[in-house]
């Protein structure tokens, strides 16, 4: 395989490019790597908010929950009784400057009574019944008239600036949709207009022909680490049925990707030896509406780029606004599937 030396790829659902400089990969490190130590995590912690039967922070008692749990959250980032704003505040500096109230629903879901356990660790089937309660959330907010999309995401592991390591996922619910799926409508819209053609279906359809950067598959649902991966372990989990939205997603359907995402998870955790942190988002269309171009996927950003070695974001990414990778998604397709992982 070739060295990857300063190639650019096109990445087209956020319609940018990533620079890849794979031979950077093993350059100097003189600063500190990132290492979170074992712990001996117990089953139960007192001290947490999110096991069952303890207090949360204003006072709510957890009930003694067995299966996934959810309740709205107590810090919420938007509300449905969030303060007017008055008309003369809401447009200032000749036009430019907007404010509006933040309207929508934050809830937590957590995935299982126990406080030392991932979705690595339980059953597919636990897997697909935390799934299975994304999409009835998904079912109950639709028909809401004030929300118009529905944000789901986890972040896992420390590494990823979780509060509370207790499993669980956070749901946003919000009156706007969220910028990157706005860009993936428009790509979408695009790519349809000028190749006559579904964009989620090319990917797809590109991947399996190439077959390299895919890490797990069966049926109904496949991952891969995308051609145009801005993170070195980055992973897209379609289900194979296009869907717009988790709403019309079969119980089987449900179970497959259960399936393949776990796949991933557990390799994650077998290459590196230790639980895997990411951060997973829900990629779906917005609730209001008709989307038929959208394709429902999971996505997967794990921050390390090495064992103890974080993808931080600096000038190319935050001042430029374009990926630099120091991996090529190859070399990361073919580690993951080499790696002997629990089934």
């Amino acid at each position: 395989m070739h060295e990857g030396k300063w190639e650019k790829r096109w990445h087209p659902l956020r319609q940018e490019w990533v620079v890849y400089a794979a031979h950077r990969n093993s350059r100097p490190w003189s600063t500190a790597t990132n290492q979170v130590p074992d712990k001996e995590v117990p089953a139960y912690d007192p001290a947490c908010y999110l096991c069952p039967g303890n207090a949360r922070v204003h006072g709510t008692q957890n009930p003694p929950y067995q299966d996934v749990y959810i309740f709205d959250n107590d810090h919420p980032v938007v509300g449905m009784q969030a303060p007017e704003i008055e008309p003369a505040r809401r447009v200032s500096g000749g036009g430019l400057y907007r404010r509006e109230k933040a309207t929508g629903i934050a809830r937590v879901i957590c995935y299982d009574p126990r406080h030392n356990v991932t979705l690595a660790d339980v059953s597919t089937e636990q897997v697909a019944k935390v799934m299975g309660a994304w999409r009835e959330q998904v079912r109950e907010l639709s028909r809401n008239p004030a929300i118009g999309y529905a944000l789901i995401f986890e972040n896992k592991g420390e590494l990823s600036g979780v509060s509370n390591p207790h499993p669980h996922c956070q749901l946003y619910a919000t009156d706007f949709v969220f910028k990157h799926i706005e860009e993936q409508l428009e790509a979408a819209r695009y790519y349809r207009q000028e190749q006559g053609r579904n964009i989620f279906a090319q990917i797809m359809e590109n991947e399996q022909k190439d077959e390299i950067r895919v890490v797990a598959e069966n049926q109904g649902a496949i991952a891969f680490i995308p051609f145009f991966a801005r993170y070195a372990y980055e992973m897209m989990i379609f289900p194979k049925k296009r869907h717009a939205t988790l709403m019309t997603m079969t119980d089987t359907e449900l179970y497959d990707l259960a399936a393949v995402f776990q796949e991933v998870i557990r390799r994650y955790d077998a290459n590196f030896g230790m639980s895997f942190p990411y951060v997973m988002s829900i990629q779906q269309a917005p609730l209001q509406g008709e989307f038929p171009e959208h394709h429902f996927h999971l996505s997967l950003l794990p921050p390390l780029r090495q064992p103890g070695l974080i993808k931080y974001l600096a000038g190319p990414e935050i001042g430029g606004g374009n990926f630099m990778a120091d991996t090529l998604p190859e070399e990361k397709a073919a580690e993951l599937r080499r790696v002997e992982f629990r089934k």
